[in-house]
């Protein structure tokens, strides 16, 4: 098998980064680190890392995971506070700890454990552009005792922008013909405190098995949670469907949800054969774009998401 990485339009940054570990006989779990890093620490990413954007209380929390598709052994984070490397954190969590998943006070104590440390990351521009979204949606009868006000519909009013959310996430297969696969985001701007969405969810936002393919999506986190889609794609592959036919079955599934919070949802998957397919739930123009490499190419290739509706 080639070798092949697949990432979604907000890492543009990691590409080459991630291309030259795989050319150098890296591994999988290395380039998908390797490439999310840069990504997080673009300013000009408003999703991810620096540059993201804050909570309704104007806090800066991250998700990342990482997983690995020979063992299928995975490590994540949700609500980490104030850590540039989210991914990296993650990443420490699959090789150091018996667990897959921290949270909160634990994923910051242990990223401090691994020496990754707190920083400032709220930029000027993220600071104001919350505090523009503030003026605008918070209440008067609230405003003389924000924060300390019930704050569930101003997250509803947060999810009519929710189309603008993002999440780096890559695809990876290396030498050995293993893979892996990544994700790490800001989240959900304006969400409610501690909201966790698919970017940390092992078979939600991610899924990799070697043995079959790998998956991640980005766009609407709740969705995917409540499909497991990243999952359903990779157990379709196992079935023996074709790739893009796995992600038109985990889209279709999508389209039946009726309630909650719905919007765009974009599938990457990679097959054992090193096909991809890239499916996108509704028209969103370039933000459903998509990098494609594989060995013998110069550079990544830009596509673009085909639309599947799944009616």
């Amino acid at each position: 098998m080639a070798l092949v990485l697949v990432a979604n339009s907000e890492s543009r940054a990691g590409i080459e980064p991630a291309r030259r570990v795989l050319e150098a006989k890296g591994s999988a779990l290395d380039a998908v680190e390797r490439g999310i890093r840069p990504v997080e620490a673009d300013l000009s990413v408003r999703t991810v890392g620096r540059g993201g954007a804050p909570d309704l209380l104007g806090n800066m929390e991250f998700d990342a995971a990482i997983m690995d598709g020979r063992t299928r052994r995975a490590g994540a984070v949700s609500a980490l506070r104030d850590r540039l490397h989210a991914i990296s954190v993650a990443r420490q969590v699959l090789e150091r700890l018996p667990h897959v998943m921290l949270v909160g006070k634990g994923a910051s104590r242990f990223a401090d454990e691994v020496g990754i440390k707190a920083e400032p990351l709220l930029t000027e521009q993220a600071r104001a552009a919350h505090n523009r979204w503030l003026e605008t949606h918070v209440r008067a009868e609230d405003r003389d005792f924000w924060p300390d006000v019930p704050l569930a519909s101003y997250a509803w009013a947060s999810s009519k922008d929710y189309a603008k959310a993002g999440t780096t996430a890559f695809i990876a297969v290396d030498v050995k013909a293993d893979m892996a696969v990544g994700t790490s985001t800001s989240g959900w701007a304006q969400c409610y405190p501690g909201r966790v969405g698919d970017t940390p969810i092992i078979g939600a936002g991610l899924y990799a098995d070697s043995r079959y393919g790998a998956c991640v999506c980005t766009g609407v986190g709740e969705m995917t949670i409540r499909t497991g889609a990243a999952r359903t794609v990779v157990a379709l592959l196992k079935a023996g469907a074709r790739v893009r036919d796995a992600c038109a079955d985990a889209l279709a599934d999508l389209s039946e949800l009726a309630e909650g919070v719905l919007g765009p949802v974009v599938v990457h998957a990679v097959d054992t054969s090193g096909a991809c397919a890239v499916l996108c739930n509704q028209d969103i123009g370039r933000d459903s774009s998509w990098f494609y490499w594989t060995e013998g190419m110069a550079e990544a290739a830009l596509r673009q998401a085909e639309v599947f509706g799944g009616g």
